[in-house]
């Protein structure tokens, strides 16, 4: 319902129930809540900002989830996706890894450093590489992108790093040039996070 709001950032508060800001739009002031990474980033009350946001419809309550970064938001998304991972857990699991991260563990299978991250056990850390693999693999039939200047790149880790962006809802030309982009900023080699991690970087700039 919403994309993304900007407006004036009010007031934020931490406490038990989580972190929060006051965003001003239009004379209304939303509240969102947000990972403590984005809230320690948030420093000048009364300034502009810009949230990404997700609206969470339960059943006694609406609430809006926020992100100053939208790969976040997509992370989010995919994360809360997984039967047994609420909004709480993403926005803990976001806290722990940089989107980048856990998108690389999911790729890896790499389920035992997803439960560095509070309540998360190992039941609960494989569940999601399982499911979120799942998700994000079955994008793989998209006609890989060639990226010219990646002589010293691995092919297949910039098709994983292709499949999470496409995953992401991101428009094929603006893939070609992150990635056209990314790979001459990473070392030779690099695996699929790093890409990954480079590639968000440019198209959230």
């Amino acid at each position: 319902m919403y994309d993304y709001i900007r407006g004036i950032f009010t007031n934020k508060i931490s406490n038990a129930r989580g972190n929060f800001l006051t965003v001003e739009a239009g004379g209304i002031g939303y509240l969102v809540e947000i990972t403590m990474r984005d809230y320690s980033q948030l420093q000048d009350i009364n300034s502009e900002c810009k949230i990404f946001t997700v609206l969470l419809h339960r059943e006694d309550k609406m609430a809006l989830c926020g992100f100053l970064h939208k790969e976040d938001r997509d992370i989010f998304n995919i994360m809360t996706s997984v039967s047994g991972v609420g909004s709480k857990m993403a926005l803990t699991l976001l806290d722990e890894f940089q989107s980048s991260e856990l998108i690389g563990f999911v790729i890896d299978g790499n389920y035992k450093e997803l439960t560095r991250a509070k309540g998360v056990g190992p039941k609960l850390a494989q569940k999601i590489i399982l499911e979120l693999k799942d998700k994000i693999m079955k994008y793989q039939t998209t006609e890989p992108i060639r990226v010219q200047s990646a002589v010293n790149q691995q092919p297949q880790a910039i098709d994983d790093a292709q499949t999470v962006l496409v995953s992401f809802g991101y428009e094929r030309e603006e893939i070609k040039d992150a990635l056209s982009k990314a790979v001459l900023k990473v070392k030779e080699n690099a695996p699929a996070e790093d890409i990954l991690k480079e590639a968000l970087r440019i198209l959230s700039a």
